[in-house]
């Protein structure tokens, strides 16, 4: 099957489609709408397509693009439009989570599955609320039961939701914590070093006390003409 005759076809589909579409929803969907039967498209046919359309809308004069997020492919608009579009969907965008929801939802989106008890026992205070906001606005889901633990709590995980809100296609993608916490210490250091210049630069011109630097002059030119005075 030619991929001229593939490509509008899945461009379509992805267009219309609310949620992302996934490589094999997208072989299955544009088989059936096809109909072809002896000549069916392959899933690298429409992998290739896919990659073609992307780098079509990757020219500057688009607005928007296709990105892989949620699992699947969908159409967004370019990161250097965001505040553009969010006056038109501010709300929406701009409810943004308490704390104690995102602290929430960070030791789930981490540890996940998680039982309640295992993330207050991290967060060290009660979660109820929290995890009730956070299935309410699906970016977690109920995903089992603990059944080696007493009373078979709940298990709780990300939601596709959550993928498709962070642009990410799995919990993989998330930052490692360690390299947080290295870029952190990167960020430390680069202060202490520009701190120590600053202050070995004081010390090669004398001054010991930048603060205490305008006062300090203005001794000593009070003290020259005290001087002039006396002579």
């Amino acid at each position: 099957m030619e991929l001229s005759i593939i490509i509008p076809h899945i461009e379509a589909l992805i267009f219309a489609s609310e949620k992302p579409l996934a490589i094999n929803d997208l072989v299955e969907l544009l088989n059936n709408a096809m109909g072809f039967i002896d000549d069916r498209a392959s899933e690298d046919q429409v992998i290739a397509a896919v990659s073609a359309i992307h780098e079509k809308y990757e020219a500057e004069f688009y607005s928007f693009g296709l990105f892989e997020s949620g699992g699947g492919w969908q159409f967004l608009t370019k990161p250097v439009y965001h505040k553009t579009v969010a006056q038109l969907n501010g709300d929406k965008f701009l409810k943004k989570l308490s704390v104690a929801s995102i602290e929430t939802l960070s030791i789930i989106a981490y540890k996940q599955p998680i039982t309640k008890s295992e993330i207050e026992l991290i967060r060290g205070v009660n979660c109820d609320y929290a995890v009730q906001k956070l299935l309410e606005k699906e970016l977690v889901v109920i995903s089992g039961r603990k059944e080696d633990a007493v009373g078979k709590p709940l298990l709780y995980s990300t939601s596709k939701n959550f993928m498709d809100y962070f642009g990410i296609n799995s919990a993989d993608d998330l930052p490692k914590i360690k390299e947080i916490l290295n870029q952190e210490i990167v960020e430390a250091t680069k202060v202490e070093r520009e701190d120590e210049v600053i202050e070995n630069k004081n010390l090669n011109e004398g001054i010991t006390n930048p603060e205490e630097t305008t006062d300090t002059v203005e001794d000593e030119v009070d003290r020259e003409r005290d001087l002039s005075k006396t002579s």
